[in-house]
């Protein structure tokens, strides 16, 4: 998929005998199915006709999957929105798809590595970062605090931190 479109999820299993999809949702508010009128599975777009939360998934029907039958083949397949259909993300805000690949940088032009993997802790996230010139052989940990990340640019490609005492070796 291209950068208009976001995963939002994954078809975990299917739920009843009528088609519904239960989705492992990859979103900080899994309310957000309730506002969305379409999804695309496999590149094919299909009309939202209900959502409701389970537990900690998201069930899911869509117009022309009826039937259990129908909605096995979907079955770990992974779930996209537009960009577009989820707004405008809050200031200071990112999606992780965004994020991933960025090179991190010192306040003093000293690169780091790029975002590998997002670890959220729930307080706070963590990026960790690969070493691209492999001069060091553990991944850098990055708590994501207004302390440490400095700025992020995800059009020019970069974030900027400042290294707290003990961050790194």
């Amino acid at each position: 998929m291209n950068k208009d479109f976001i995963e939002i999820g994954r078809v975990v299993n299917t739920h009843g005998i009528r088609g519904n999809l239960k989705i492992q949702p990859w979103c900080d508010d899994p309310e957000v199915f309730y506002d969305l009128e379409e999804i695309y599975i496999d590149d094919k777009r299909y009309e939202i006709e209900n959502a409701g939360l389970h537990k900690t998934s998201v069930l899911l029907k869509v117009k022309g999957i009826d039937s259990i039958n129908d909605a096995e083949p979907l079955k770990n397949k992974t779930a996209y929105v537009e960009r577009s259909a989820l707004g405008e993300l809050p200031e200071g805000t990112y999606y992780i798809c965004d994020l991933m690949g960025l090179e991190v940088k010192t306040e003093d032009g000293e690169v780091l590595g790029v975002i590998d993997d997002i670890i959220k802790t729930g307080s706070n996230d963590v990026y960790v970062l690969k070493d691209e010139t492999q001069k060091r052989k553990q991944p850098i940990l990055i708590p994501v605090i207004d302390e440490v990340v400095k700025e992020v640019n995800i059009e020019a490609g970069y974030v900027t931190v400042k290294l707290l005492k003990g961050l790194i070796d």
